[in-house]
């Protein structure tokens, strides 16, 4: 078990700051969030922070082009992400068959004590649904953002 580190206000900031954000986010953009709030927080006690609260399971970590994403875990439980590729919209789901999956996979090439990470992507229906009515106006001034993370999280188990 990982010790947890020393409290201090600038870890509670961030903790506090990542807690608030509705969805995935990087560290440079809470580090961001943190600078406008007025918080005098370096972006490599961000980064620090960030990998101690995800090597003690508080935050998900979700890593998408070349960027690693952080956000509070709803979840104590073992689960996997279905992400929405356009907005951010992240789903939580656990499966039995993904864990039977990982473990009949790892004994079948000899491989024991195993740990797995497993990211589903797709298009949620709130964007397929914007997605086609762009599609059907054929307006680019109606089609819809690909800026992401900005959608309340979902739980499902």
């Amino acid at each position: 078990m990982t010790e947890q580190p020393r409290r201090t206000a600038q870890r509670a900031a961030i903790q506090e700051e990542i807690a608030r954000a509705p969805g995935f986010i990087s560290a440079q953009e809470l580090h961001g969030r943190l600078a406008s709030a007025g918080y005098g927080i370096g972006l490599a006690t961000v980064y620090r922070t960030l990998q101690s609260l995800a090597d003690r399971g508080v935050l998900d970590v979700l890593r998408r082009d070349n960027e690693t994403l952080y956000r509070h875990c709803a979840s104590e439980e073992h689960h996997h992400h279905l992400v929405c590729r356009q907005c951010g919209a992240t789903v939580e789901v656990s499966g039995a068959d993904v864990e039977a999956w990982a473990v009949r996979v790892a004994t079948e090439a000899g491989f024991t004590n195993i740990s797995h990470t497993l990211e589903l992507d797709g298009i949620c229906r709130d964007c397929t649904w914007a997605n086609t009515v762009a599609a059907s106006t054929n307006d680019p001034a109606e089609k819809p953002s690909m800026q992401g993370n900005t959608r309340a999280t979902e739980e499902r188990g």
